[in-house]
């Protein structure tokens, strides 16, 4: 017989002697190289440079106002203390400020969000006249700042005799040009003309192609718009600035900037409603952040 012997099909073969053994189903990891090592360690100390202002202001609040800026800075609050937060509700009227800001904040999401993604969709799925110069007006409004418009948006609205609060501070969030071109090249991406010519045959309308079929596959996007018009709304200052007078309807930009601008610079309760004031943003990424991910990251991996 000879030696070169063939073996069998379906047997294994062994490892070498001394050769290190990997479990069946496991694969082996790489080690990260350098520039990983590098890319970590960058991201880090991104990290750490974002966190650390929060970390301070968070601690700072439980802390009297003489050692709010010692020198060497305490982590710890010592000695502990709730009295800028009782004398920030006590002597300021903080929760009409949060009142404001979460209604405004949250009425002005709810209308952006169906009126962007209305938009979006007769966009990216309808045909009409001007549809392209339309569209095309509505995207060069991206290159013009806030600033230029505030004059002529508070002259409309003082001559169409508009004086509700929550009225003014809501109307400038409604239609953003960003949130329409958004949920339009979404809308290209996930919906499919199939799907909605399904949906002509049964017998469904147009808006109950919108509600039924539409609306369930742009959640990733709608999440993502979502957190983006209620951050640009809760943190307006400029725009409240200019229509809000009385300062019991300030909202929490606007009272939180008069207590810094205040005789004194009331520093310690200003660090105590900036960490309340967060309290709603932090709430609104936590019910999202699914959405949120899920949307930013949409389109950038090929299925």
């Amino acid at each position: 017989m000879s030696a070169m012997a063939t073996r069998p099909a379906g047997t294994a073969t062994r490892p070498a002697a001394g050769a290190p053994t990997v479990p069946a189903g496991t694969t082996r990891r790489r080690r990260p190289s350098g520039s990983r090592g590098l890319l970590y360690l960058f991201l880090v100390a991104l990290t750490v440079m974002f966190a650390l202002p929060l970390l301070w202001a968070v601690t700072s609040s439980f802390k009297p106002r003489g050692d709010i800026f010692t020198y060497p800075p305490q982590p710890l609050p010592i000695p502990f203390t709730l009295e800028n937060y009782t004398r920030l509700l006590e002597t300021q009227p903080f929760w009409g400020w949060f009142l404001t800001s979460t209604v405004v904040a949250v009425l002005s999401t709810t209308l952006s969000v169906f009126v962007c993604s209305l938009a979006g969709f007769a966009f990216a799925k309808y045909r009409f006249r001007g549809k392209r110069m339309l569209f095309d007006v509505m995207f060069s409004s991206l290159a013009v700042p806030f600033a230029v418009i505030v004059v002529p948006l508070f002259v409309v609205l003082v001559k169409a005799g508009v004086t509700n609060v929550y009225f003014s501070l809501i109307v400038p969030w409604v239609a953003p040009a960003f949130g329409i071109f958004m949920m339009r090249q979404y809308v290209e991406q996930a919906v499919p003309d199939s799907i909605l010519e399904a949906g002509r045959l049964d017998g469904a309308s147009e808006f109950g192609l919108f509600l039924r079929v539409v609306v369930p596959l742009l959640r990733p996007a709608l999440g993502a718009l979502a957190v983006w018009s209620f951050l640009n709304s809760y943190n307006s200052f400029f725009w409240p600035l200019i229509v809000v007078s009385d300062p019991a309807q300030y909202t929490l930009p606007l009272g939180i900037q008069a207590l810094y601008g205040a005789e004194g610079r009331q520093v310690d309760m200003v660090l105590a409603g900036s960490v309340l004031a967060a309290v709603p943003s932090l709430i609104m990424f936590l019910l999202l952040r699914k959405q949120l991910l899920d949307g930013l990251t949409a389109g950038a991996v090929k299925s």
